[in-house]
């Protein structure tokens, strides 16, 4: 029998035998770094990370602070069918070159580092979450992709979620059929809002083996990015129509568009 702790004390022998092969790189600029799956000090100030303050609903970050519950324009005008959403960062330009290769070029890894950011721009949401899901792929995006980068996101956020709590606090339960894609849909880029509600419109349902232990529970919704709400609204109206009580919504990035 190996004795207590030996296991983690060899793990760390073998991450620094491993780091003085490999280094650890920076995810932004290749830059070598402390620790795997992180950013060097330059690069952590050029991404734009979301933090208060920011819309109470839909996670919209400010440019000064309006008050506890305040709401931005969109939300005012048109609440969102979810309760609230947040996300870890402004999808930008600089984001994107991070985003996109995790979510069409195999580069996984990542997904660890994404996890935590997510963790704790949502740490709210996951308080109060009994279940988390992804958003689903449809069968044919999925056979040609191999995997789900929201299901990614969303095992690796609550992992982290978990082990920040400690294991006095309920673990939160990953459900990855909780949603399901009922039609392809194609691709959502360059539609406009509307058209992107359209498309989506009916194409999730609830699987069947989960919707007795999803009514009256509060979701934790997972996806890559938000851009319209229009994907994360079209699971929202059908996790309510299986009896969920409370839809939140975290995404690894949100589009944030300037003012004019």
């Amino acid at each position: 029998m190996v004795p207590r702790g030996w296991g983690e004390t060899f793990a760390g022998v073998g991450r620094a035998m491993l780091d003085a092969v490999l280094p650890p790189l920076c995810l932004g600029c290749n830059e070598i770094v402390g620790a795997p799956g992180t950013l060097c000090a330059a690069c952590w100030q050029g991404f734009a990370f979301i933090s208060e303050p920011h819309c109470a609903c839909c996670g919209y970050p400010f440019d000064e602070d309006l008050g506890p519950g305040a709401l931005c324009g969109a939300c005012l005008a048109h609440l969102p069918r979810y309760r609230r959403a947040r996300a870890a960062l402004a999808y930008d330009d600089r984001s994107r070159r991070l985003v996109l290769p995790f979510k069409h070029g195999d580069r996984t890894d990542i997904a660890r580092a994404f996890g935590g950011w997510m963790a704790r721009a949502g740490a709210e949401l996951l308080a109060s979450a009994d279940l988390v899901a992804p958003v689903p792929l449809h069968w044919r995006r999925l056979l040609v992709r191999r995997y789900n980068q929201a299901a990614l996101l969303a095992r690796v956020l609550a992992r982290e979620a978990n082990r920040e709590a400690g294991p006095e606090s309920g673990a939160h339960q990953v459900v990855p059929d909780l949603l399901r894609r009922r039609r392809w849909t194609g691709s959502q880029a360059g539609l406009k809002a509307r058209e992107r509600r359209s498309n989506v419109r009916q194409a999730f349902d609830v699987h069947p083996r989960w919707r007795a232990r999803a009514a009256g529970k509060t979701v934790l919704l997972v996806d890559d990015v938000l851009t319209t709400g229009a994907t994360v609204e079209a699971c929202t109206r059908a996790l309510e129509r299986a009896g969920v009580r409370h839809v939140d919504v975290l995404t690894l990035a949100r589009v944030v568009r300037p003012a004019v």
